[in-house]
C-alpha cells in the first residue's frame, strides 16, 4: 500500500502560501497602496491554475493506487472546496467606479484649495475630503460613498449642538428645542454653508470630472416626462414605501411630544424609513445665517412632493437612486464632520462645530409660537409661587385716531415681567405676557457656571471639571 504525503493533502486546506493576496482582497479602495502589477497578477492566476490541476493529478492516482478505505477519505477531502477568505461579490469588484478615483485627489487644486479654506488639519488627508464629495446616489458601495461617515457625522453635529442648546437655555421648550436643532444642522442650513463653503456641484457624475466637485445624481424634476410613458414623474401611480412599522406612523395616531421625543429623530420628526432628507419641524421654519437676518434658502433644490401625507418615493433599486442637491450637501458636510472625528479626535471636530455651526446667527425668540400666553402666565406663576399677573397700561397715544398705540406692561407684585404694545389695550396684554413667557424660556446661566458634558471628556489641557448644571421642571403644558 502507498503512504499518503500529509503535506499535500493539507495543502489544500491552507490559505494561500503568498500572505499580499489575502491582503489584496481586503484592502480599503481609498488606501495610499500601489496596486500589484499585471505581470505579477499574470503570474498569481498561472500559480492558481496549476495548484488546480495537480490537485485533481494527485486526486484521480489516489483513486487508482490507495486501497478502498484510503481513497474514500482522500475523495472527501478533494471534492471539498478550497477555504478562501471572504471578499466582495464579483459583480461589485468587478463594476466600475461612476466617481473619480482617489489617486486624482492629490492633483485636484478644487480640493487642495478647500482644504485650505477651511483651516482643516493634516491628518485629514485629501483622499478622505474626495470621499466625502460621493453621494450614495452616485455609487451605492459604502466603501466607495460618505454614507458611513455621513451618519457618524449625523449623530455628532447633533450631539454637540443639542447640548450646547440644553446648557445654555435649560428651560427652552421641546418643540423649540427641536426647531432650534434643525435650524443649526438641518438640511437647509447645511447646503447653504456648501454654497458658502465655495463647493460647486457637477452636472451629472463620473470618473472624469474634477474630485473637489459635489458627486451626485439628481433627482427628475416632476414636470419630467417618465421615459417610454406619456406621463410626468409626479403623476405616475407610485407605491408608498413601508416605514419602520412603529404605531405612531398610523393615520390615526395622536402624535403627541411624548412619541416625538421616543420614536421620532432629532428633529422630531417621523422615521418612516424614506430618504434621509430632513424636512422643517413646521412651515417656514427659519435657519441660522451669518448675519442678522431669517430668510428662506434660495438656490437649493426642494424635494417634490414634501408636503405631509402626500410623499410617494418611488421604488428603492441599486441602480436607481438619485438625491436632490440639498440632501447632498447636507450629507456632505455630515461626512466631513464624522472624517474630521476619526483622523483628527473630537477636539478638532468641536472646534470645527464651534466655528461653522454655533457661529451662526439664530434669533431663538422668533421661534415660540403661543397660543394662550396669558393662560400660560397665569399657570406659570401659580407653580413658582409668584403672585397673580397683572396687566396694567403704562403709556398710550392716539386713543381716538385711526392708529392708537397702547404700551401695556405685566406685574407681578412690584416686579414687571413683560411689555407689550399693540393697538388696543387686549392686543398689549397679550404681547405683554408672550413677552414674559420667552422671558422665561430664554434664560441662561452664567457663563462661568455651564460646562459642557463633552469638555469633561477626554485628556487633553483644555479638560474642565465637571460642574452640576441646571434642570428646569419643564414648560407650561395647556
Amino acid at each position: 500500500m502507498k503512504r499518503i504525503r500529509l503535506d499535500r493533502w493539507a495543502s489544500q486546506l491552507q490559505p494561500p502560501r503568498n500572505p499580499r493576496l489575502h491582503l489584496h482582497q481586503q484592502r480599503c479602495p481609498f488606501s495610499n497602496e500601489t496596486r500589484p502589477s499585471p505581470r505579477r497578477e499574470f503570474q498569481q492566476r498561472n500559480y492558481q491554475v496549476q495548484h488546480q490541476w495537480q490537485c485533481q493529478r494527485r486526486h484521480a492516482a489516489s483513486r487508482r493506487k490507495a486501497s478502498s478505505a484510503v481513497a474514500a477519505q482522500v475523495e472527501d477531502v478533494a471534492d471539498e472546496a478550497p477555504i478562501q477568505p471572504q471578499s466582495e461579490p464579483q459583480e461589485q469588484q468587478q463594476r466600475p467606479l461612476n466617481a473619480p478615483s482617489h489617486r486624482r485627489a492629490l492633483k485636484s487644486a478644487k480640493l487642495s484649495a478647500l482644504h485650505a479654506r477651511l483651516s482643516l488639519p493634516s491628518k485629514l488627508p485629501l483622499q478622505t475630503l474626495a470621499r466625502c464629495l460621493i453621494d450614495p446616489s452616485v455609487d451605492s458601495r459604502h466603501g466607495y460613498n460618505n454614507e458611513p461617515l455621513a451618519l457618524l457625522g449625523q449623530e455628532l453635529l447633533g450631539y454637540y449642538t443639542s447640548e450646547w442648546l440644553l446648557c445654555r437655555y435649560p428651560r427652552l421648550p421641546v418643540p423649540v428645542l427641536f426647531a432650534a436643532q434643525y435650524a443649526y444642522v438641518g438640511s437647509q442650513t447645511l447646503g447653504a454653508m456648501r454654497s458658502e463653503w465655495g463647493v460647486e456641484t457637477v452636472a451629472a457624475p463620473g470618473p472624469e470630472v474634477d474630485p473637489g466637485l459635489l458627486q451626485l445624481k439628481r433627482v427628475l424634476p416632476g414636470n419630467a416626462m417618465v421615459e417610454g410613458e406619456m406621463m410626468r414623474v409626479k403623476d405616475m401611480p407610485q407605491a408608498r414605501r413601508l416605514g419602520s412599522g412603529r404605531r405612531n406612523e398610523q393615520w390615526n395616531y395622536r402624535r403627541g411630544m411624548s412619541s416625538r421625543i421616543v420614536y421620532d429623530d432629532q428633529f422630531g420628526d417621523l422615521q418612516t424609513g424614506l430618504s434621509t432628507e430632513d424636512r422643517p419641524p413646521f412651515p417656514g421654519a427659519p435657519i441660522s445665517t451669518t448675519d442678522g437676518n431669517t430668510y428662506p434658502l434660495e438656490g437649493v433644490d426642494q424635494e417634490p412632493n414634501s408636503q405631509p401625507g402626500s410623499f410617494l418615493p418611488r421604488e428603492h433599486s441599486e441602480r436607481d437612486v438619485e438625491s436632490t442637491v440639498e440632501a447632498a450637501s447636507a450629507s456632505f458636510v455630515r461626512a466631513l464632520a464624522g472624517a474630521l472625528y476619526l483622523h483628527a479626535g473630537s477636539a478638532v471636530t468641536k472646534t470645527f462645530h464651534k466655528d461653522h455651526v454655533l457661529s451662526r446667527h439664530l434669533p431663538l425668540h422668533t421661534l415660540f409660537n403661543f397660543t394662550h400666553p396669558t393662560r400660560d402666565l397665569s399657570r406659570l406663576c401659580a407653580r413658582e409661587g409668584f403672585e397673580p399677573p397683572v396687566a396694567r397700561l403704562i403709556s398710550e397715544t392716539g386713543r381716538l385716531s385711526r392708529t392708537p398705540v397702547f404700551v401695556v406692561g405685566v406685574f407681578s407684585g412690584e416686579d414687571k415681567l413683560g411689555e407689550g404694545a399693540g393697538s388696543s389695550l387686549n392686543e398689549g396684554r397679550v404681547r405683554a405676557a408672550a413677552a414674559a413667557l420667552r422671558s422665561w424660556y430664554l434664560y441662561s446661566p452664567p457663563e462661568s457656571e455651564i460646562v459642557l458634558p463633552s469638555e469633561v471628556e477626554g485628556g487633553g489641557a483644555d479638560k474642565k471639571a465637571w460642574k452640576p448644571q441646571m434642570v428646569d421642571i419643564g414648560e407650561i403644558v395647556t
